[in-house]
C-alpha cells in the first residue's frame, strides 16, 4: 500500500509545483525597459506556438516566429519620447548608433523579465506546497519541480530561438502604417546578417509613425530593388481599384502585375470597368483569365499604362516578361478543381514553354492564369505567377521555379459571398533585385474590416534566390514528354458561351 502512494504522492508534488510555478511565472514575468526613444514593457503569456507579439498601438501589432515553446513573449510600446525619437529620425547614423546598443537594452529588459518571473514562480510553487502538503520538506520539492519546468522552458526557447523571424514579420493592423512599420526591402536584398540591426531598423521604424512633429519623413524605398505589386481575380470590383491605388503608393510599387480575371463575363458593358487602370501611376501588366474576353483585354490595352500581354515577352520597369492570356473563355463554367481542364492547360502550357524556349527569350518571369498551365513552365525561368484559385500559395517545382499563386484581389466580386466566411482581398509585393532580376522575398497583404483599412501583412524571404533553374534538355519543364505544338485558340468576345 505504501508502494502505491508514494508515486501517486511525488506525482501531486510534481503538479502542484508545475502548477503554482505556471501561475507564478505569468503573473510576475514583466518588466519596463527602455529601448532608443520607445518604453517598452515585457510580459510572458502562455502559447501553444510561442512566438514574439510586438504591440504597437494604436497602429497595429507585429508577429515574430522568434521561438517554439509553451511560453509568448508580449512587447508592448508604451510611449515613445518624442526628443530622442526626432534626433533618430533626423540623423541617418543615429540608427547604425542604436544598433550597437538595442542588444544591450533588449538583454537588459529581457534578463528583468525572466528574472522577476522565476523569483514569483518559485515562490508561488513553494507557498502551495506548504498550503496543500503542510510540511517545508514537500514545499521546496514543489519548488524544485517548477524550476525543472522553468528550465525546460527555458532551454526550449533557447535552442529554437530564431534571429531571422525579424525580417519575415507578420503584421496586422493599419494598412497606411504597414510599410514604414515592418520597414523597406533593403533588410530583403541585403540581407542583415545581424539580429541587432534589424531590431534597430524596427525600431527606427515605428519612432517616425511616432513623430510628433508635422515633418513625417516620407517612407523611401530602397533603389536597390525593384517593387512589384501581384493582384488576380478582381472580379469587377470597383472596390479593388483604390486599395490598388493605396499600395501602389504606400509601398512605392514600380509595376502592377494582373494575372487575369478582371471582369466576371467579358461582356461590353463591363468594359468601362478597366479604365480606372489610367489612374494607376504605374505600368499595369496584363494577361486576359477565363472570364476576360477579346473585349475585355482590348479595353485594357486602350489605357495609356497597360501593357497586355499574349504569348509575347516585353520589358517592364527593369524585368523581362512573358505572358499568356487563358485560352478560355468560360465567364459561366466552374473550372477550379476541375482535373480534365487541368490537364488541358498543362498540355497547353507545354507547348507554349517549348516555343518560348525555342525563341531563346528566356524571361525573368512568366504570367499565366491558371497555375495548371503555369506548371509547364517549370525550369524556363525562376518565377511564374498566375491565379485562378482565389486562394493564395507558392511552392517551388522540381527545376527550381517558383509558382506563385494569387488570391482574388476582388475578394471573388460576387461569388465571395457565395462561402460562410467572404472571400478575403489578397495581393502581394514582390521585391526584385535590381542586377539579378531574382525573387528577393514578398509582402502577402490580405485587407478586411471596415473600409478595408485593417490589413494582415506577413513577409517572407526567398531562400535561394539565386538557385540554379535548369531543366532537362530531353524533356519539357514540367519533366514530361513533349505533346505536340498546341496554338491557344483566340478567346471570343461574345459573354456567356461557355467553350
Amino acid at each position: 500500500m505504501r508502494r502505491v502512494r508514494l508515486p501517486a504522492r511525488i506525482g501531486a508534488i510534481i503538479a502542484v509545483g508545475l502548477m503554482a510555478g505556471w501561475l507564478g511565472m505569468l503573473y510576475g514575468g514583466n518588466a519596463k525597459t527602455d529601448i532608443g526613444p520607445a518604453d517598452v514593457t515585457f510580459s510572458l503569456r502562455p502559447s501553444l506556438s510561442g512566438g514574439t507579439v510586438i504591440d504597437i498601438p494604436p497602429l497595429g501589432t507585429l508577429r515574430l516566429d522568434s521561438h517554439a515553446g509553451p511560453v509568448r513573449i508580449d512587447a508592448q510600446v508604451t510611449r515613445i519620447r518624442p526628443e530622442p525619437a526626432r534626433k533618430l529620425i533626423e540623423d541617418p547614423a543615429a540608427v547604425d548608433h542604436l544598433s550597437q546598443t538595442v542588444g544591450a537594452d533588449i538583454r537588459h529588459g529581457f534578463i528583468v523579465m525572466i528574472a522577476k518571473a522565476v523569483a514569483a514562480a518559485l515562490l508561488c510553487a513553494g507557498l502551495a506546497g506548504f498550503v496543500v502538503f503542510r510540511t517545508w520538506k514537500r514545499s521546496l520539492w514543489s519548488m524544485l519541480a517548477a524550476f525543472n519546468g522553468l528550465l525546460a522552458v527555458g532551454v526550449l526557447g533557447a535552442v529554437t530561438f530564431n534571429p531571422q523571424s525579424v525580417a519575415e514579420p507578420r503584421f496586422t493592423g493599419i494598412l497606411a502604417s504597414a510599410p514604414q512599420v515592418v520597414g523597406d526591402a533593403k533588410s530583403i536584398v541585403s540581407r542583415f546578417g545581424a539580429y541587432r540591426a534589424q531590431l534597430a531598423q524596427l525600431i527606427g521604424n515605428v519612432s517616425r509613425l511616432y513623430d510628433v512633429t508635422s515633418t513625417l519623413p516620407t517612407y523611401e524605398p530602397d533603389p536597390t530593388t525593384i517593387r512589384v505589386l501581384h493582384v488576380s481575380d478582381i472580379h469587377l470590383n470597383p472596390v479593388a481599384w483604390s486599395v490598388i491605388r493605396q499600395v501602389t503608393k504606400q509601398f512605392n510599387v514600380q509595376m502592377v502585375i494582373d494575372t487575369g480575371d478582371l471582369t466576371d463575363h467579358g461582356s461590353s458593358a463591363e468594359e468601362k470597368f478597366a479604365n480606372d487602370i489610367s489612374k494607376i501611376k504605374v505600368p499595369y501588366v496584363f494577361i486576359r483569365g477565363n472570364h476576360d474576353s477579346g473585349d475585355t483585354e482590348a479595353s485594357v490595352r486602350r489605357q495609356k499604362n497597360a501593357v497586355v500581354l499574349d504569348n509575347q515577352v516585353k520589358d517592364v520597369a527593369g524585368l523581362r516578361i512573358f505572358g499568356i492570356g487563358d485560352p478560355r473563355f468560360t465567364p459561366d463554367k466552374t473550372t477550379r478543381g476541375d482535373d480534365v481542364d487541368a490537364r488541358e492547360m498543362l498540355a497547353i502550357g507545354q507547348g507554349a514553354a517549348a516555343q518560348m524556349v525555342a525563341s531563346h527569350d528566356a524571361p525573368d518571369v512568366v504570367l499565366v492564369h491558371d497555375p495548371a498551365e503555369g506548371q509547364a513552365f517549370d525550369g524556363t525561368a525562376p518565377l511564374v505567377l498566375s491565379g485562378h484559385m482565389h486562394r493564395r500559395s507558392t511552392r517551388l517545382l522540381p527545376s527550381g521555379t517558383r509558382l506563385f499563386i494569387q488570391g482574388s484581389t476582388g475578394g471573388a466580386g460576387m461569388r465571395g459571398l457565395e462561402h460562410e466566411e467572404p472571400t478575403p482581398f489578397e495581393m502581394s509585393v514582390l521585391y526584385f533585385n535590381r542586377t539579378s532580376h531574382r525573387l528577393q522575398g514578398w509582402d502577402d497583404i490580405r485587407l478586411g474590416g471596415l473600409g478595408l483599412t485593417s490589413a494582415q501583412i506577413e513577409r517572407t524571404l526567398e531562400p535561394k534566390p539565386d538557385r540554379p533553374i535548369a531543366p532537362s534538355p530531353a524533356q519539357t519543364p514540367s519533366g514530361t514528354p513533349l505533346p505536340p505544338s498546341v496554338s491557344p485558340a483566340a478567346p471570343s468576345s461574345e459573354a456567356g458561351r461557355p467553350r
